[in-house]
């Protein structure tokens, strides 16, 4: 993971937040288990020991992979964004030709896409066959399904 990672300022607060709980109260609970673990003796046959031990480890890795990301993230000004193409964090409204309907979708990174609010991964095959492009074009965009036909009705922040 050393490519930048582009956040609005509300993902980079939950992303400081997630590290946060982890490093202080989950950390704190899972030295808890193994201290409790231990104190019931022979450590050999201590599958709650060993559970524990298991549940450190894996919250040690995510603590350094989220203190990797923080590392490499970069807040988005939103009033620096291009609202006259297509790019990251732009709320693009679109024609689908296919079916005669119109959605609105916000392109953002990976770790903030969400479906339930239209949020859609600047790395998903919609969000790609839309970048760069300008309020009036229509593409063709390759997806699972098919090709779906969209054109660009608006573009904003």
């Amino acid at each position: 993971m050393s490519d930048i990672q582009y956040l609005s300022k509300e993902g980079f607060e939950q992303l400081k937040q997630e590290l946060h709980y982890l490093k202080t109260e989950e950390r704190q609970r899972i030295t808890n288990a193994i201290a409790e673990a231990r104190d019931k003796g022979d450590l050999s046959e201590n599958a709650e020991y060993d559970a524990a031990k298991e549940a450190q480890g894996h919250l040690e890795a995510k603590i350094s992979q989220l203190e990797n990301l923080v590392a490499i993230s970069r807040v988005l000004d939103n009033s620096m964004i291009d609202t006259s193409k297509v790019s990251i964090m732009c709320k693009v409204k679109v024609k689908n030709h296919n079916v005669g309907k119109e959605a609105e979708y916000r392109l953002v990174s990976e770790r903030e896409a969400n479906l339930k609010e239209n949020k859609i991964s600047v790395k998903s095959a919609i969000a790609q066959g839309l970048m760069g492009k300008r309020i009036g074009e229509v593409v063709d965009i390759q997806v699972p399904a098919g090709i779906v036909k969209l054109e660009i009705l608006a573009i904003s922040i």
